[in-house]
């Protein structure tokens, strides 16, 4: 290597507006200034690093001073027309007394004195006031320029009084276009792919971007092949990521860790990993639609690579990783074991279920809620039929007692029943009317116990074994059976909560057996739920729930639900990540659907 090498960077600086890359509006309107005699006492450039904010300058000082091409950028300093000041270590009241001084004096050839500030925003408040009256009146000779990464901490007064330009990130078909040309004036060998590689890399900045190329060629030689590029810049590669996402569709976490076990092997940093791998994901969702493809910044070759990889992934399935791998790069920072969090996150999206399974999942969810709203429905009419039945067998006993009575009155056995025997033949008017069961009749239990079949019978029948006509209103209810009070349900409730079992929904049994059973008023059950998610479902499930509850109780009871007091507050206090963690620590089913779906809480 020659003694008199110098970097990239260094050898091809843009020495006029036409070489400058990806700043047209600046450089046109700079020109159109000097062509139309009209500069301004003050610029400032603004932008990142690496666009060409200096090398703007320098160019709009040897353009308005007629300096010879021939005269390198950096030795425009030397001249006593052009004075370039670094704010980042000259940022004291002293050196803008000095710079102030210089002002005064003359160019010594030339029209104008240029002064070029790099990095402004350095500068401390009480420098940037010292040089506010010259920034504000300066000689007709005086022109400043000022570049700064960080326009915001500028102070306002000074940006009342200069004419600002926003310059943009290069873009990575004019940075690789621009290392090409580099690439075949220096007579180094490389392809397409890794000059993509580079322009990535350098994130919009052109001077980043001959950096590296400098670095690969120090690295391969005048030979750059794509795979001794990668380990020179410690860039995880495409076909890294297209394998990792390959382990990813097939669920293979084998694979997917002798990965991540190899990449760090060779020395990958984690954060780029993530960093790399959020931007292929990223790619993956745009090649979903072929016209977005030109946001895809690669080669031909590796955006049909996208193209073909896509259709694997939903768009919701990518958008679902993209969080989850964008999640990580924050934790990772706070890690006390990073390896560890790294693979949990790959762990994650190799295990994480697919939206079309999650769809499937609901499909079957909305099926069995179907079936059982019609096998509930099916099950309340056969319980009624069954007691209809139940009702007309308790007859039957009555009916046998009145065949009794009709057989003795033909026996004249009774002298005082002989002169006038009385028979009862009820007309087919006025037979007993069989009730009709009605799930809100709270009149009269349906339970047949001895005690009410003897009441019926002995309403037909008095001491002698005559019929009593005055006699012949049923014996009321109210005697016989005995008042249902909130104990009798409590002991009741084991049997009625195992008769849910495999009846109803797993879900809605659960619930049922986390309620408290409040108070019984008359017919009205009050039970406590734990919150108002159960409330709401106990309150569309009570028809249901009160018919088989009636099946235990023998008679129709009305639920009212009521949240717990105390668990409403708690759940107001609780954040909405803390209230998500308890309901899976209460509830099996949400935990399995959080471990199976791999279910994040986004707030």
């Amino acid at each position: 290597m020659s003694e008199h090498y110098r970097a990239l960077t260094r050898k091809y600086r843009p020495n006029s507006f036409e070489d400058i890359v990806s700043q047209d509006h600046v450089s046109s309107t700079l020109l159109n200034a000097i062509k139309q005699k009209r500069l301004s006492h003050a610029y400032m450039f603004c932008g990142p690093r690496g666009v060409g904010k200096t090398t703007m300058a320098r160019v709009l000082a040897r353009v308005i001073n007629e300096i010879d091409t021939s005269v390198d950028g950096e030795a425009l300093n030397q001249t006593l027309n052009i004075i370039e000041m670094d704010a980042a270590s000259n940022n004291k009241v002293e050196d803008v007394h000095h710079l102030r001084e210089s002002v005064r004096i003359p160019p010594q050839n030339g029209r104008y004195k240029v002064f070029i500030v790099d990095e402004v925003h350095m500068l401390s408040k009480a420098a940037f006031n010292a040089l506010l009256k010259t920034l504000e009146e300066p000689p007709e000779h005086a022109i400043f320029i000022f570049a700064t990464t960080e326009p915001h901490k500028v102070l306002p007064t000074i940006l009342s009084r200069v004419q600002r330009f926003d310059f943009k990130r290069i873009s990575v078909e004019e940075i690789v276009a621009r290392l090409r040309k580099i690439s075949l004036d220096e007579q180094i060998a490389i392809d397409e792919e890794s000059l993509h590689v580079i322009a990535k890399k350098a994130d919009g900045a052109l001077r980043d971007a001959l950096g590296l190329m400098d670095q690969a060629i120090a690295f391969c030689g005048d030979t750059i092949t794509h795979n001794e590029l990668l380990l020179a810049l410690n860039v995880v590669g495409t076909d890294r990521l297209f394998q990792f996402m390959d382990c990813v569709k097939e669920h293979d976490a084998n694979a997917g860790l002798d990965l991540i076990n190899t990449l760090l092997q060779e020395g990958y940093d984690i954060q780029e990993f993530l960093i790399g791998l959020t931007e292929h994901l990223r790619n993956l969702y745009i090649a979903h639609h072929s016209p977005q493809l030109y946001l895809v910044e690669a080669s031909d070759e590796t955006r049909k690579k996208y193209q073909a990889t896509a259709p694997g992934f939903s768009r919701d399935d990518l958008m679902r990783m993209m969080h989850i791998v964008s999640e990580a790069q924050i934790k990772l920072k706070d890690a006390s074991q990073p390896r560890v969090q790294f693979e949990i996150t790959l762990l994650k999206l190799i295990h994480m279920e697919r939206s079309e399974s999650l769809k499937q999942l609901l499909s079957d969810l909305e099926e069995v809620k179907k079936k059982f709203k019609s096998g509930a429905s099916s099950s309340s009419s056969s319980i009624k039929q069954e007691a209809h039945q139940q009702i007309i067998e308790s007859q039957k006993p009555v009916q046998e007692a009145l065949n009794g009575i009709h057989k003795e009155e033909e026996a004249p056995e009774n002298p005082i029943v002989q002169e006038k025997p009385v028979s009862y033949s009820p007309k087919p008017d006025e037979q007993e009317p069989v009730p009709v069961l009605d799930e809100y009749d709270l009149g009269q239990p349906a339970l047949v116990t001895e005690v009410t079949q003897k009441a019926k019978v002995l309403h037909f029948k008095n001491g002698n074994g005559a019929i009593e006509k005055k006699e012949q209103s049923p014996v009321p209810a109210q005697e016989t059976v005995v008042k249902l009070t909130l104990e009798k349900v409590h002991e009741i409730w084991s049997d009625f909560l195992s008769s849910l079992e495999n009846n109803v929904p797993k879900t809605l049994e659960l619930q049922v057996q986390r309620v408290t059973l409040s108070s019984l008023s008359g017919n009205e059950l009050t039970i406590e739920c734990e919150n108002a998610f159960a409330a709401k479902m106990m309150n569309e499930q009570a028809h249901d729930l009160c018919v088989k509850l009636k099946e235990h109780v023998g008679t129709m009871l009305r639920f009212k639900t009521v949240v717990k007091k105390g668990e409403v507050q708690k759940t107001s206090s609780l954040s909405n990540y803390d209230r998500f963690k308890e309901i899976q620590q209460k509830d099996p089913i949400v935990r399995e659907l959080v471990t199976r779906l791999g279910a994040e809480l986004e707030f």
